[in-house]
């Protein structure tokens, strides 16, 4: 399994790493993806992405904080060369639902961070909350540039997953697939191709059921492993094999 979203850079998880990645070994997990949200972040990630060689990491700026700092494209792209673990770019995107920052610097922020994908040609992690209608404008914009793209704890509609595979982007299931009331969303992913998609805990937050009210982490991916084959009627050996496929086909362009 691959854990193609988390934070090992925020509380709880930096305290307890190694115990972290032991229990994520101990259920199959091959990689773990741990996401920038800040540019104190990305140093943390820096250093944790040498501690074992199955974590790898991202430079970006999460929406939330864009109010606060912003990394123009060539910071992004600077930042990514320091470290030829740094795969990915983001999280980055549109977060309109808590409104903790400027809507034109999240935009701003956005666009920078597709361009550095872009000229890098690597993946953009994407937030969408509450911006199904812009999320997809700014993205659709380059599409004649083919950026590399995931929508990291998709929670979507219908609308939208069918837009943005038009677009070849990648969806990622979190945990949110368990919940019980998340039937919708659980009718989308039903309908997403396989070759489209990724599983991710996005530790330490949104634990899945049956371990909901603990803090999350990468080993408990195997619950949403789990719930995305049932939901697509497969066995989650499949799954964890597709899953794990797409993850090194997307971001490092190998199929190890």
């Amino acid at each position: 399994m691959i854990d193609s979203h988390c934070h090992l850079d925020h509380e709880p998880l930096i305290k307890m790493i190694p115990e972290i990645l032991k229990n994520a070994k101990n259920v199959g997990i091959e990689k773990i993806l741990t996401i920038s949200t800040t540019v104190e972040s990305f140093e943390r990630i820096l250093k944790i992405i040498t501690l074992d060689e199955i974590i790898f990491g991202s430079c970006g700026i999460h929406p939330h904080e864009t109010d606060k700092e912003i990394m123009s494209k060539e910071n992004i792209i600077k930042n990514v060369k320091r470290n030829k673990k740094i795969i990915a770019i983001g999280e980055t995107g549109l977060d309109f639902y808590y409104n903790h920052s400027n809507h034109e610097k999240q935009i701003t922020s956005f666009k920078s961070h597709i361009e550095a994908s872009l000229e890098l040609d690597i993946p953009v992690i994407v937030h969408s909350r509450t911006a199904e209608n812009e999320t997809f404008k700014i993205l659709n914009s380059y599409k004649d540039d083919k950026p590399k793209i995931l929508l990291h704890c998709f929670t979507g509609s219908q609308e939208l997953a069918d837009k943005l595979m038009n677009l070849n982007a990648f969806f990622s299931a979190s945990g949110i697939i368990t919940f019980k009331n998340s039937s919708i969303l659980q009718n989308t992913f039903k309908t997403i191709p396989s070759n489209r998609l990724l599983i991710e805990t996005d530790s330490p937050f949104l634990a899945p059921v049956p371990m909901r009210g603990k803090s999350n982490e990468p080993s408990f991916i195997k619950f949403t492993a789990q719930k995305l084959a049932e939901l697509k009627n497969l066995s989650v050996e499949n799954i964890i094999s597709t899953t794990s496929n797409n993850f090194n086909s997307l971001f490092l362009n190998n199929d190890n």
